[in-house]
């Protein structure tokens, strides 16, 4: 058996992936799919199970017919995922209920667990030192919903799955939450990596819904008659746990040492440090995830919509550079970074405001917005001055989002950022990210980091000895790397001042309603 095949759930898709088992990618089959909201909750996105397991058992389906693969062939299979995403089963293993990761029906909720107290102790406090996680995004809340609005549901519920551990059932018929994407949901300890029943009982609710906790690559069963027949795989192959999708990103570029720094650049921007111990921030301004290898956390920090910006200035202005795109045959992106990076560092003082640095606890944006505009200098020049600021502000939050994370983990000086992702094909972006941080930047060959964790997770499985870390980690391959300037870096330093001026005034046009922001957290 030559193949290893991994699902991943993502927000917006589900994606099949086939691998070699040296950890060469063959090729993938994906379907879009949508969580709609419920009738009469404002906020709700729902998961709906019987729907988007179709689309996940299609996508295995076409993945190995395109691939060429004999199902005889794949010797295990595993499973990542958006995080924060919530499966509920009922006794007899039949889906009751659930969201998806961007599920916001509980803001009251939010707000009520922020301000409750225990012992004269905050809940949120203690529920994020234990757990490195707030109320935003985590499970408690949904739940709290849940018992007041869908009591029966609540009542019924045996067993809480995160979406990747929900693939794995359906393919195995067997329970788990493991440490990486549980520990999302806010109800897992960070220090134990093992379910905490205080962190239900603080916030008022049933401490008994999840299962055991198995360690990513872990043999969880193989797959049932049942689902080999919807999938098309062989019954009994063998199916290991996954994780989470940033954490198995993580793993499969084999960033798993203390210190190790992986900036994963698509439509947002993220931020993950391993630590080699459960640290968390003192304000409470960083979310803190156990990784996917056993002893190793990380701290993450998130740039919210550069892809997004990037790719809305495009369709929204950026009319005489797909003309020229056109007549060249060209991407349009990339006539938009050449022009880009003719001007000069500071985008001729234009200030593209977007995301915020992380704040976990209290976390609103401004409104997008770009500023020092000149009337007296438009056309082409502004416009690319415009989307030069939208690349350097990436950077520079992602700048802002390190320095934070390095005030409670250690982060050698001199430790490069592995940069992986859309964005890290841009070798004008990639340029000033370097030049933005004053790191060197490490850039993967591998453009599915994800899906080949979860691939090392599959294997590992299968194999005796060999951990999904030591598997993935003899998997690396670098396309190059991007050495920063020193003088470049030195110039960035007024511009990150002025930017972090700027936002703060535009922040406080959101608090006092004149704008709208990007986007709050709940409860913010």
């Amino acid at each position: 058996m030559t193949r290893i095949l991994a699902i991943d759930a993502g927000t917006g898709s589900v994606r099949s992936a086939v691998f070699d088992t040296d950890g060469t990618f063959i090729g993938a089959a994906s379907r879009p799919w949508e969580h709609i909201a419920e009738p009469g909750v404002p906020g709700s996105m729902a998961f709906d199970t019987a729907r988007n397991w179709d689309l996940v058992r299609e996508t295995v389906h076409e993945a190995l017919a395109r691939t060429g693969t004999d199902a005889h062939d794949v010797a295990a299979v595993s499973a990542s995922s958006m995080r924060e995403g919530l499966v509920l089963l009922d006794s007899s293993g039949r889906e009751i209920w659930a969201c998806s990761n961007v599920d916001a029906r509980s803001e009251q909720e939010v707000r009520e667990l922020q301000a409750r107290q225990v012992d004269g102790a905050s809940v949120l406090e203690e529920t994020y030192r234990r757990s490195g996680q707030t109320f935003a995004l985590a499970a408690q809340p949904r739940l709290l919903w849940l018992q007041r609005h869908r009591p029966e549901l609540y009542e019924r519920a045996a067993t809480l799955l995160m979406l990747s551990e929900w693939i794995l059932y359906r393919l195995s018929g067997e329970v788990c939450i493991e440490p990486s994407n549980g520990s999302t949901s806010g109800l897992i300890a960070l220090a134990s990596r093992q379910a905490d029943p205080a962190l239900a009982s603080m916030s008022g609710l049933r401490d008994d819904l999840l299962p055991q906790v198995l360690e990513p690559g872990t043999r969880l069963g193989t797959v049932t008659e049942k689902a080999a027949q919807e999938t098309g795989l062989v019954a009994g192959t063998v199916v290991g746990v996954g994780g989470g999708d940033a954490q198995l990103a993580a793993l499969g570029l084999g960033q798993t040492e203390p210190g190790q720094v992986l900036l994963t650049a698509g439509t947002f921007w993220q931020l993950n440090v391993n630590s080699g111990s459960p640290a968390t921030h003192e304000d409470l301004a960083v979310r803190v995830n156990a990784a996917a290898v056993p002893g190793l956390w990380q701290a993450e920090a998130i740039a919210f919509h550069p892809g997004t910006a990037v790719r809305w200035f495009r369709d929204t202005f950026a009319g005489a550079e797909r003309a020229e795109a056109e007549r060249t045959g060209r991407d349009v992106l990339d006539v938009l970074t050449e022009e880009a990076a003719r001007i000069p560092i500071g985008s001729d003082g234009i200030i593209s405001i977007l995301s915020d640095v992380m704040d976990y606890r209290n976390w609103t944006h401004a409104a997008p917005s770009f500023l020092n505009l000149s009337i007296e200098q438009g056309g082409d020049r502004q416009r690319a001055a415009m989307f030069r600021s939208l690349l350097e502000n990436a950077a520079i939050v992602s700048r802002e989002n390190l320095a934070l994370v390095g005030s409670f983990v250690d982060v050698p000086a001199d430790q490069p950022v592995v940069f992986a992702g859309g964005s890290a094909s841009s070798a004008v972006w990639c340029s000033i990210t370097a030049d933005v941080l004053g790191r060197t930047l490490r850039i993967p060959v591998v453009t599915e980091a994800t899906s080949l964790g979860a691939a090392a997770c599959a294997f590992a499985a299968c194999e005796d000895g060999a951990t999904a870390a030591q598997i993935a980690r003899s998997w690396e391959a670098w396309r190059e790397s991007v050495e920063p300037d020193p003088a470049r870096h030195e110039q960035y330093a007024e511009v990150v001042d002025r930017w972090r001026r700027a936002y703060r005034v535009q922040r406080d046009l959101v608090a006092q309603e004149v704008t709208t922001p990007l986007w709050h957290a709940p409860g913010s």
